[in-house]
C-alpha cells in the first residue's frame, strides 16, 4: 500500500490532469479515463508518472512565461538584437522545444521562436505553475450563438458571439452554461459548445500590428494600450499597472494623449463621432452594450480586427476579436 500511495502521489505531481483517488481506482479526466490497479510496483507508478508529462494540456515539455508584468519578448534569433515575432503575456505558456545557453526555442499558438530561460519556468515548476493559472473556458461551436441573461429560450439575448469564440466558464446548470463575457454573467445552450481548458500562449505581431497610413499619435496610443495586456482588471480601477475597469483603462489610456473622458462607458460612448465599422481606425473605441440597449462595455481598436480591453476579473486586460461579442456602436475621439 506504501508503493501504491507513492505512485498516487507521483502520479497527481506529475499528471496536471486532475487524477482522482477512488476507492482502489485512480481516474484521470482529461477526455481519457484510464483505470490504474493500485497494485504496481513503485517502477511502474514512476514510468506511468513520466508517460503523463505528455499529457498536460497537449504540451509535451510545457513551458511558462514567468514575468512580473508585461510580457516575454519572443525573438526571431537567440539575442537581445534579435527580431521580435511575438511577445508571452505573463503565465502564458509554450511547448520548449529545445534549450542552449541562456535560450529556449519554444512554440506557443502561432508564434515560433526564441526567449530567454531567465523568464521561462519549465519541469515541474511549469507544471505546477500551470495547474494554478489554467482556466475553463466555453468555445462556441456554431456562428452566432445567443448569449442570454437567463438559462431560458424565452430570455433577453445579451449579445451574440461567433464560432471559434471563447468564453469564462462559470458553472453548468441543466441543458445550460453560465459564463462571463466581460463584467456580465450570462448563460448559453449546452448543445452549441464545448468546455474545455485553456492555457494562454503568446501574442503574434499580426496581432500586435496596427496597420500602414494610420497617423502617429494613432500608433503611440495602441502601443501605449497594448503594453499593459495581462494586467489586472479591478471593478472601478483606473490604474494601469495595479487594476481598471473597461472603461479606467480607455480613460487612462487617452488621458496619457491629453484626452479627458468621464469614467463610465455610455458617457464615454456619448463624446467624438460616431462612425462605421468600415472606417474604424486604431485608437478608435467600440462599444459593446445588453440586451436593454445599455451600453455596459467600451474597448479601443488596435487595428487587424483586433481590441485591446480590460474584460474581467478572470481575465485581465486582453487582445480580442473586435466581433468577439456584438458591437453596438462605434466612436472616434482622436480627429486627426
Amino acid at each position: 500500500m506504501a508503493a501504491a500511495s507513492a505512485g498516487l502521489l507521483l502520479c497527481m505531481a506529475l499528471n496536471p490532469l486532475h487524477a482522482v483517488a477512488e476507492g482502489d481506482n485512480i481516474l484521470q479526466h482529461a477526455g481519457v479515463t484510464s483505470v490504474l490497479e493500485t497494485k504496481l510496483s513503485t517502477e511502474e507508478y514512476i514510468q506511468l508518472g513520466q508517460q503523463a508529462q505528455g499529457a498536460a494540456w497537449g504540451y509535451t515539455n510545457i513551458g511558462i512565461a514567468n514575468v512580473e508584468s508585461g510580457n516575454l519578448n519572443v525573438r526571431e534569433t537567440p539575442s537581445t538584437d534579435g527580431k521580435m515575432v511575438g511577445k508571452m503575456p505573463k503565465n502564458s505558456a509554450c511547448e520548449v522545444l529545445e534549450s542552449a545557453d541562456g535560450w529556449a526555442y519554444i512554440k506557443s499558438g502561432e508564434v515560433e521562436g526564441y526567449v530567454s530561460t531567465d523568464y521561462l519556468l519549465v519541469g515541474p515548476d511549469a507544471v505546477l505553475r500551470a495547474n494554478e493559472i489554467v482556466r475553463t473556458v466555453v468555445v462556441v461551436n456554431g456562428d452566432g450563438l445567443n448569449v442570454r441573461e437567463q438559462p431560458d429560450t424565452e430570455s433577453a439575448v445579451l449579445t451574440q458571439v461567433p464560432k471559434g469564440e471563447e468564453m469564462d466558464y462559470v458553472e453548468t446548470l441543466d441543458g445550460w452554461i453560465k459564463v462571463a463575457i466581460d463584467a456580465d454573467e450570462a448563460y448559453v445552450s449546452a448543445d452549441y459548445v464545448t468546455v474545455v481548458e485553456r492555457l494562454d500562449t503568446a501574442i503574434t505581431m499580426t496581432e500586435l500590428l496596427y496597420g500602414q497610413g494610420v497617423s502617429d499619435v494613432r500608433v503611440e496610443l495602441v502601443e501605449y494600450a497594448k503594453q499593459f495586456v495581462g494586467n489586472r482588471y479591478v471593478w472601478g480601477g483606473t490604474s494601469l499597472t495595479k487594476g481598471a475597469d473597461c472603461s479606467g483603462f480607455v480613460l487612462s489610456v487617452f488621458k496619457k494623449f491629453g484626452v479627458s473622458l468621464p469614467h463610465h462607458s455610455g458617457s464615454q460612448a456619448n463624446y467624438g463621432t460616431k462612425i462605421s465599422a468600415g472606417e474604424l481606425q486604431p485608437g478608435d473605441l467600440i462599444f459593446y452594450g445588453n440586451s436593454r440597449g445599455s451600453i455596459n462595455h467600451v474597448a479601443i481598436y488596435i487595428g487587424g480586427g483586433q481590441v485591446v480591453h480590460a474584460s474581467n476579473e478572470r481575465t485581465g486586460i486582453k487582445i480580442s476579436n473586435y466581433k468577439y461579442r456584438s458591437p453596438v456602436k462605434y466612436v472616434r475621439i482622436l480627429q486627426d
